[in-house]
């Protein structure tokens, strides 16, 4: 594995709702790529989701909390002894129309899928310019690349994510800052999309015509996507919102 430009040997990362998803997978595929990992989630059990992973740390955190997050960030990088990586996958969704959504609910989504990258970038940001090689992947989606209805909160911040990007991509040079723009992903915030509509399997089909490739990706296969972003794989790569939608954008 050491000649794999896969090869995460070495590498402390820390992973941003983790407990499950996407975040969950990347953990799972990092550990077995040889990286340390610390998970941090908001669920209480993410400690015991760790171990199991095979974890260095699991820390519960609300993203959308500042404090807490600057004290996890530290927490983390001490139990690992650095930082070399940050992928940012914690969000939330919300499927509403604007006339029907409350102002608390969309400051919610913001406070979670933006400013939450914001408090882990900022806080790991000097821990990261002490690695020759540190990478931040922040997992925005493809609405934040095409806009879909019923979505202004979760498109708004998934926007805003890429640009936010494509900024601290700037900003932070030689480190690497890149977004991935998933399109549906098979975890529990995409099955609330769904499920409680008056016939799922109805909604599902229409949900799946947008995409070329006419079925959700697993987990797994987006935490690739992650792994190249936070590997060698991709060492010219900065700046980029990389789009793995099967097909709806074609970004």
């Amino acid at each position: 594995m050491a000649d794999d430009a896969t090869d995460l040997a070495g590498r402390r990362v820390l992973i941003t709702g983790a407990a499950s998803g996407i975040g969950r997978a990347t953990a799972d595929l990092f550990v077995r790529r040889g990286a340390r990992v610390a998970l941090l989630d908001r669920d209480p059990d993410v400690a015991s989701i760790a171990a199991a992973a095979g974890g260095t740390i699991g820390l519960a955190v609300d993203v959308a909390d500042e404090a807490a997050v600057t004290r996890a960030v530290g927490d983390a990088a001490a139990a690992m002894g650095g930082l070399d990586g940050v992928v940012n996958s914690a969000g939330i969704d919300l499927v509403k129309s604007i006339s029907d959504m409350s102002p608390a609910e969309w400051n919610r989504l913001l406070a979670v899928n933006l400013n939450g990258p914001f408090h882990v970038c900022r806080a790991a940001a000097p821990l990261l310019r002490q690695s020759a090689e540190a990478t931040v992947v922040n997992v925005a989606s493809g609405a934040g690349l095409a806009p879909l209805k019923h979505r202004t909160a979760y498109c708004a911040s998934k926007a805003g994510l890429v640009m936010f990007t494509k900024s601290l991509a700037m900003e932070l040079a030689p480190v690497r800052v890149n977004a991935f723009c998933p399109g549906i992903i098979d975890t529990p915030l995409f099955r609330q999309s769904f499920v409680d509509e008056p016939d799922p399997d109805a909604e599902l089909r229409r949900i799946l015509d947008r995409y070329l490739i006419k079925r959700a990706a697993t987990p797994a296969e987006a935490a690739q996507v992650v792994l190249f972003l936070s590997s060698r794989a991709s060492s010219i790569m900065t700046g980029v919102a990389l789009a793995g939608d099967a097909g709806r954008t074609f970004h």
